[in-house]
């Protein structure tokens, strides 16, 4: 077994290809999942009023399936972290797909809460599971200097899914009894169809020199420079690079910066899944119609897409911790803007600010919080920081709701304020762009 500088030689060959050197193949099957994944995470809160009306719950009651959902995120996240870290990224992302496709078929077909919690909490694992390990994996993979791209365009499209789902609800939800069945049923059949692409996806050459197999993570790289060099990818590196070298770990970094980024992703998703799952419940609440709100979000949600592909064409352009703190501030002032005039035309306009800064800061942030991790505990790293942190998106019913009961403005308020306290704490995150991934 040969280790040392020989694996870091393994690692160098990869950084030093200026061109994605896969198939498109691999990015479809990391991105297509996303999709369905981010698309899961949102349908229930177009659902959540009528599930109320039909299972005869209040609102509040039935919110108890967001914050299981986010529980399961919580734990399978943690535990698909571990397999990543432990037996490979490509085992731990073909389970994740199969967890979530599997619970939003039980959410699907449930005839009362306590079944919808539990096809929503097995859900919530799969896409836990989902994002820990594709962040390690794509971050892995990848040249250093595409780093940052290549995670932000598997990244954008699970933002693709969150702009889909107002249009699909608009034409189901308020039109049909099952309307709200047949959305989770979607998020299962896009899982069940990308599965197969899952098979053939290549190891992670980083984690296997991290794990002494680095006879393997050669000739995953050995195949890698012959398909750039054949067929040359049009992701490739548009400018020079920063330089720099490879980040310095100390001994109880790990600790560290997976407490700074729990608290960061923590206070996000407070104010995130505020906004993603109870914006239909906040406008209704306000007296807008079922109708009319689905119909101000579909205008809002494209606003998901639109920042997603902008994160793609600046992530490795301007400095990642730089352009996260000011996608953050942006986030809080929509936010505050819409609390003190919520009117149709100010909704749609800060509404699609608002949308656009989540889907333009979180596939940067993905990013961003891997790097601070070592290959052999990067997945781990990343499902602690933002498996934990998702404890955050769990309570934000109990944090929003009964602010959003004193006001609106207080509802919008509060999730305005946690995109501050996030953005202040990503100021003591380093300054990684260009630095080669250990």
């Amino acid at each position: 077994m040969r280790t040392g500088s020989q694996g870091e030689q393994v690692l160098a060959r990869l950084d030093a290809l200026t061109t994605w050197p896969y198939r498109p193949q691999l990015l479809v099957a990391v991105g297509a999942a996303w999709f369905f994944a981010f698309f899961d995470v949102v349908n229930i809160g177009y659902a959540l009023p009528v599930i109320s009306e039909q299972f005869g719950v209040s609102s509040s009651q039935a919110a108890i399936a967001v914050t299981l959902g986010l529980v399961g995120y919580v734990v399978g996240s943690l535990l698909d972290g571990l397999i990543a870290d432990r037996k490979g990224r490509t085992l731990a992302l073909t389970l994740s797909v199969i967890a979530f496709s599997v619970g939003s078929i039980i959410a699907a077909l449930s005839q009362d809460l306590t079944w919808l919690c539990v096809g929503r909490f097995i859900a919530g694992m799969g896409i836990g599971a989902e994002i820990a390990a594709a962040t390690a994996y794509i971050g892995e993979i990848s040249p250093s200097r595409l780093r940052g791209r290549a995670g932000g365009l598997a990244a954008a499209w699970g933002y693709v899914g969150f702009a889909v789902v107002p249009f699909v609800s608009m034409a189901l939800v308020p039109a049909f009894s099952w309307g709200w069945r047949a959305l989770f049923l979607i998020g299962a059949v896009g899982g069940l169809i990308i599965l197969p692409l899952r098979l053939h996806l290549p190891r992670s050459p980083r984690w296997l020199v991290a794990v002494g197999q680095v006879d393997e993570a050669d000739q995953v790289v050995a195949a890698a420079e012959t398909r750039a060099r054949e067929k040359p990818s049009r992701l490739r590196v548009t400018q020079v690079p920063v330089d720099r070298p490879p980040p310095v770990r100390k001994p109880h970094d790990f600790v560290v910066f997976a407490a700074l980024f729990v608290g960061v992703w923590f206070a996000y998703y407070i104010g995130n899944y505020g906004w993603l799952t109870l914006a239909p419940t906040l406008l209704t609440d306000q007296g807008f119609s079922l109708s009319t709100s689905i119909a101000f979000l579909s205008v809002t949600g494209i606003g998901f897409v639109v920042g997603a592909f902008t994160a793609f064409g600046v992530a490795e352009r301007i400095e990642r911790k730089i352009s996260i703190i000011a996608a953050l501030v942006v986030w809080a002032a929509a936010l505050t803007i819409i609390g003190l005039a919520p009117s149709g035309g100010v909704i749609m306009a800060f509404g699609f600010i608002a949308s656009a800064t989540i889907g333009f800061a979180v596939p940067i942030m993905y990013v961003y919080t891997g790097e601070h991790f070592h290959s052999a505990q990067r997945a781990r790293g990343v499902s602690i920081s933002d498996g934990t942190g998702h404890i955050g998106g769990a309570i934000a019913p109990y944090v929003v709701l009964p602010a959003a009961g004193v006001s609106f403005a207080w509802g919008m308020g509060i999730m305005a304020l946690t995109g501050v306290v996030a953005a202040v704490l990503v100021m003591f995150g380093r300054r990684l762009n260009g630095a080669p991934a250990d």
